[in-house]
């Protein structure tokens, strides 16, 4: 499976993106109200400058107190995250995600912002698929 085909599945293709500058305290806002693990940190809604997750901002609370809520997107960010393409295989993106130990995959072609996919996503569609050669198994066994 592709990346395009999981960005279809998704239906929504409306990336959640907050600007630079932007306090932490909000983005941690825009996570819970939006339930919803990352953000893309984008001044345009169309370039991927950076991105901040749950994760971040737990780790920093913990290490440092809710002073760092108080700081912006930009500080605690993620800056130059690891993209991918849409016609890129789920199991390489899958894989990339696992190896870099990250959860959220910004989606870019051609510079801009094109989605976001998740490991969640990932292996969703990798459940469908082997659910469906399952049934194909069981469907050539039976004569079908």
């Amino acid at each position: 499976m592709l990346v395009h085909q999981i960005l279809k599945s998704k239906g929504d293709s409306k990336v959640i993106t907050i600007a630079p500058g932007t306090s932490v305290a909000n983005a941690a806002q825009t996570l819970a109200e939006r339930r919803i693990g990352g953000l893309i940190v984008s001044a345009d809604g169309e370039t991927v400058a950076g991105i901040i997750s749950e994760r971040d901002i737990v780790r920093s609370l913990a290490v440092r107190g809710a002073v760092c809520l108080q700081e912006t997107v930009d500080q605690m960010m993620t800056h130059n995250p690891v993209c991918c393409s849409r016609g890129e295989s789920a199991d390489t993106v899958l894989e990339r995600m696992t190896d870099g130990r990250f959860r959220h995959m910004p989606v870019v072609e051609d510079g801009k912002l094109v989605g976001i996919v998740t490991i969640g996503d990932l292996v969703k569609a990798r459940l469908d698929e082997l659910a469906m050669e399952k049934d194909a198994l069981q469907g050539m066994i039976m004569g079908h």
